[in-house]
């Protein structure tokens, strides 16, 4: 069988079922019809999915870095978490904090904790599922976890983990956070719910209430997909809502770029060249808001 071919249509299917109301037998269903056939569906299925086999663009044991799996323990509780940072750097760095998507603390987050850490910051990704015993290895299980999670627990876990990294004696004691997907919307919550955040970053992530945003005091740098219609359709209220309160805010949207564009591991719906510019647009504003 040739490499088949990835409609829009296709993508929101996954969209749907990985976000909203669709189940996974409803989901290979309308995939199937519009493959065509249920081979075509079984070939395709994979393609949109997150590929952990291809996560790390950044080896584990790159010898610039310095990495290792950590419990911390705070107001909210233990939480998990890795933590990466530059091997040759002297001197205290700022810290970012990198949130997972709705698939929990995988092997890809932990790829781009790295990719920060070797930009010259303390790279700290937290497993907000830790209050439920951690990230599971079955990403449709960690799906079920992430949305029944209480979200005061897990805003609570993010601003314990800021907390955290504030006293971290290898750190300056200023804290960026960036997040994607669910975590993108996490990075919004955590800009309402913690002051003293130093950034935030939010991929393509769910808005918070426009009565909340008097609350950020944080410098924001909003990127979204351009066909991410469920997504975008909140876009414009936030952004009344940033001016009319004269925040510090950017917003980048990507033309033709998918919700997810900077997972890698996702053939169907990674997009390279906004990942890289989006990435490029990260690291200056965390360099220039963490400074």
């Amino acid at each position: 069988m040739d490499k088949p071919t990835i409609t829009q249509a296709m993508v929101e299917a996954y969209d749907e079922y990985t976000h909203l109301s669709l189940d996974r037998r409803a989901f290979m269903e309308k995939l199937t019809k519009l493959a065509g056939s249920g081979a075509a569906a079984a070939v395709i299925a994979p393609m949109l999915a997150a590929n952990a086999a291809q996560a790390g663009i950044i080896a584990v044991d790159d010898p610039r870095l310095r990495t290792k799996d950590i419990v911390f323990s705070s107001s909210a509780g233990d939480i998990k978490g890795y933590r990466a940072s530059p091997a040759e750097r002297s001197g205290k760095l700022p810290a970012v904090i990198v949130i997972h998507e709705n698939r929990g603390l995988n092997e890809h987050i932990r790829d781009v904790a790295r990719r920060m850490a070797l930009e010259g910051f303390v790279a700290l990704a937290p497993d907000l599922l830790s209050a439920s015993g951690g990230t599971p290895g079955d990403e449709d299980k960690a799906r079920d976890m992430i949305q029944a999670l209480d979200s005061k627990t897990a805003i609570a876990e993010g601003v314990a983990t800021i907390e955290y990294l504030k006293q971290d004696k290898g750190t300056t004691g200023k804290v960026g956070v960036v997040g994607f997907c669910w975590g993108g919307g996490m990075v919004n919550d955590l800009a309402v719910n913690a002051p003293d955040l130093g950034a935030g970053v939010a991929y393509y992530g769910r808005q918070p209430k426009a009565e909340d945003v008097a609350k950020i005091k944080a410098p924001l740098l909003l990127q979204y997909a351009g066909l991410d219609t469920r997504i975008n359709a909140g876009i414009d209220a936030y952004k009344k809502a940033l001016e009319q309160n004269g925040k510090s805010f950017e917003i980048h949207i990507y033309d033709g770029a998918n919700h997810a564009f900077n997972n890698d591991t996702s053939e169907a719906r990674y997009d390279k060249k906004a990942a890289d510019l989006a990435w490029s647009r990260t690291v200056a504003f965390f360099q220039k808001n963490l400074a």
